[in-house]
């Protein structure tokens, strides 16, 4: 991803066919370390491609990714339960939600405002 990112900051800097010399650059000011494999890679796929019209194509192709995850699972339930299964699914999947976001916070390992 980062060598994906140099690339963009480079064409969106204006250099419309950026060089591996130029995305090492890039990467080594912020001191990250250039892998000459990932960047010979890159540079091979989008050469001669207009990044506009690869982001275009890659959005499109994105659009068909299923993204609805959490409908799945209250959608199960309430198929079997008939009418009024409903309420309480959906009480579930609030609670669920408030248990994650208190998860996460202790997977860091700090809170933002100690």
């Amino acid at each position: 991803m980062k060598v994906i990112a140099a690339y963009l900051l480079a064409v969106l800097g204006g250099n419309t066919s950026p060089s591996a010399d130029d995305l090492k650059a890039i990467l080594g000011s912020v001191g990250a370390e250039a892998d000459d494999d990932r960047i010979e890679l890159l540079l091979s796929e989008v050469k001669g491609k207009d990044i506009t019209e690869l982001i275009a194509s890659g959005r499109e192709k994105l659009a068909s990714v299923p993204s609805g995850g959490g409908a799945v699972a209250v959608a199960a339930p309430t198929a079997g339960g008939g009418g009024g299964g409903a309420a309480p699914a959906a009480e579930a999947k609030k609670e669920e939600k408030v248990e994650e976001k208190e998860e996460s916070d202790e997977d860091m390992g700090f809170s933002l405002f100690d």
